[in-house]
């Protein structure tokens, strides 16, 4: 009975390239581990374009979801500060009037100057 060759993986991950070749011309098991070797390895070469891509638009992806948050919460929080109805509804609960805030109004509300 003839004894599957088993020094491939060692010799192609402890030794050089050019022991390894001596290696494989004279070892027929050892050789069809290379052929599969190398055919593995083209697939891999053939499709990493591929995953780069998919990674980069997925970088894409997550820089555009972080600049919509930011546009909209900037946009949300000039609303509130510029828009003082709504700040004061936020933080008092009821919008203060000018009588409210101390001023001096007249019987419609309307500030009076003396």
């Amino acid at each position: 009975m003839n004894k599957k060759c088993t020094k491939y993986e060692a010799l192609f991950t402890f030794r050089t390239e050019e022991e390894l070749m001596q290696h494989i011309q004279t070892c027929p098991d050892c050789k069809a581990e290379h052929e599969k070797m190398l055919r593995v390895s083209e697939l891999i070469q053939e499709v990493k374009p591929y995953y780069r891509e998919k990674r980069k638009n997925f970088a894409r992806l997550k820089v555009a979801c972080a600049l919509c948050m930011i546009m909209m919460c900037g946009t949300t929080l000039g609303v509130i500060n510029f828009n003082t109805d709504i700040s004061d509804t936020l933080k008092y609960g009821t919008v203060l009037s000018s009588e409210d805030l101390g001023l001096p109004v007249d019987s419609y509300g309307l500030i009076s100057l003396e």
